[in-house]
């Protein structure tokens, strides 16, 4: 049973200070009080809330998730100091100032109230991303939700400096250095909630472009079972991940959760009898009981150089971010080589493509065939609205295409309130897996091409293309989503006895 929403009548501060949480309102109102609260502050807010109040222990943990739900779903969040917003960004929008007043210093609040506003409504709606774009005509903020851009705000062209500014003071950058790509971090707590907001400036013609990634910190504590991955997968990337040395390797496009992957196999094998280094640029979430390093190439702290030092500080795991070079490569095979389990990704559109990628920068086939353990590529899709997603059966063009059968019920996203008329909430994992094998390993020494590589994977788990089809036959996400995302125009091997027809 969904419980009912009500504004947070109960300030902020208030709540948090004392523990004392709104979790609904009706004739009588449900207060969860949080261990250790002030239980004197239940007959404050029985006060304000003007009515029969019942109260509920709540965990921390419990806690600080409730106050998160009822602060920051209504754009009141806190910082370093607290947001105090309205819940809309247009209001947000309207105050700033007709025109700069030179001698008037509080102008910048409404700049500091709006890029808040942006930062809350990043994290109320989910968004991964902020865009922070100057044109001669006008600033437009775009965000990326389920990894698709859309306009959230417009405005004049003259708020460009006072808005990048107010960002670089937050992110403890040059202000004064324009002519330069900055990159920096802002901590932010919302609600109780912890977020790392990633900020990256570039200069442009019409004034300086800012990005900002949110990092949701909640996001590192995923398990492995709760990333979507098909059992087949799952099941391979656990037994990868007992192996005592081997390269298991992610690969994706930026922004397909290969990170999230690898610090879920991290968090497995976490458990205070291994001795964990990560090599990261940047290190995008902080996890108890695992060496996290950054890279920083000012210094000349590469991957390579600190994959070098972390094999003296007798790692048994070792997590490169990315395998962008043969000398990093090598070193990773080397490290694999003398009894170490390393995690990286890299950058190919498959999993078969990731042996070719390793063999055009350099590594010795021999060297791969004995040392990967797997390769896991994976996609994020965008998930059809349940309430409003509509069944309709596939056209002929329709079917041939996507190698179903003609008359096939597929699912169509429509949209409705829930969804903010949009068809879709939320974004689910597309795995494919390839376990190196005695077949792999010979095909791979042999200088095998990727679709014989591929079509060896592939005998006991499924292709990108076959799971994607799933999804759409079960009402997961739609044809047209699939086709965004996985956009492969060879028809993938199958497993034996299945057909080759592609999304």
């Amino acid at each position: 049973m969904t419980e009912a929403r009500t504004d947070p009548v109960l300030p902020y501060a208030f709540a948090k200070r004392h523990g004392v949480v709104l979790i609904e309102m009706g004739e009588r109102a449900r207060l969860g009080l949080r261990q250790g609260g002030d239980p004197l502050a239940l007959a404050e807010a029985r006060r304000v809330l003007g009515r029969p109040v019942s109260v509920e222990p709540l965990a921390q943990a419990e806690f600080d998730r409730r106050l998160s739900e009822a602060y920051v779903d209504h754009g009141m969040a806190s910082s370093a100091e607290d947001f105090d917003l309205p819940s809309d960004l247009d209001t947000l929008a309207h105050e700033l100032p007709a025109a700069a007043d030179l001698l008037d210093t509080t102008d910048d609040a409404p700049v500091i109230r709006l890029i808040n506003g942006l930062i809350a409504e990043a994290a109320r709606t989910g968004a991964s991303d902020i865009h922070i774009e100057p044109y001669e005509s006008a600033l437009v903020v775009r965000m990326r939700r389920d990894g698709v851009l859309r306009e959230a705000l417009r405005l004049p062209a003259r708020i460009t400096p006072m808005l990048v500014s107010r960002v670089k003071v937050m992110a403890r950058l040059d202000i004064a250095e324009r002519r330069v790509p900055q990159d920096g971090r802002i901590p932010l707590t919302l609600g109780g909630k912890s977020l790392d907001v990633r900020v990256s400036t570039l200069p442009s013609r019409a004034g300086e472009r800012v990005v900002l990634r949110i990092l949701d910190k909640e996001q590192a504590g995923l398990k492995l079972e709760e990333l979507g991955m098909d059992p087949v997968s799952l099941e391979h990337f656990r037994a990868a991940l007992t192996e005592p040395n081997g390269i298991i390797l992610v690969t994706g496009p930026t922004g397909s959760g290969k990170t999230t992957s690898l610090y879920a196999g991290l968090a497995l094998l976490n458990d205070a009898s291994r001795n964990i280094l990560t090599i990261e640029d940047p290190v995008e979430y902080a996890m108890e009981g695992v060496g996290q390093t950054q890279v920083n190439t000012k210094v000349g702290m590469t991957f390579a150089s600190g994959l070098r030092a972390i094999l003296r500080q007798d790692p048994d795991v070792v997590m490169v971010g990315e395998i962008r070079d043969v000398e990093t490569a090598q070193i990773a095979v080397q490290a694999s080589l003398t009894g170490h389990l390393v995690l990286s990704t890299v950058h190919t559109n498959d999993a078969a493509g990731a042996v070719t990628r390793l063999r055009d920068m350099g590594v010795e086939p021999f060297l791969l065939a004995s040392t990967l353990r797997l390769i896991m590529a994976q996609r994020l899709v965008r998930k059809l609205c349940p309430h409003c997603r509509r069944p309709e059966p596939a056209d002929a063009a329709t079917a041939a295409s996507a190698g179903l059968e003609p008359g096939a019920m597929v699912w169509r996203p429509v949209g409705c309130d829930a969804c903010g008329q949009q068809g879709y909430v939320g974004r689910i994992g597309v795995y494919e897996a390839i376990r190196i094998d005695d077949a792999v390993r010979r095909l791979i020494v042999a200088d095998a091409d990727e679709s014989e590589i591929a079509a060896a994977g592939f005998r006991r788990s499924t292709s990108f293309v076959q799971r994607a089809r799933e999804m759409v036959l079960t009402g997961v996400t739609s044809l047209e989503e699939a086709v965004r995302v996985i956009r492969q125009d060879a028809p993938a091997p199958a497993r034996e006895g299945a057909d080759h027809g592609g999304v």
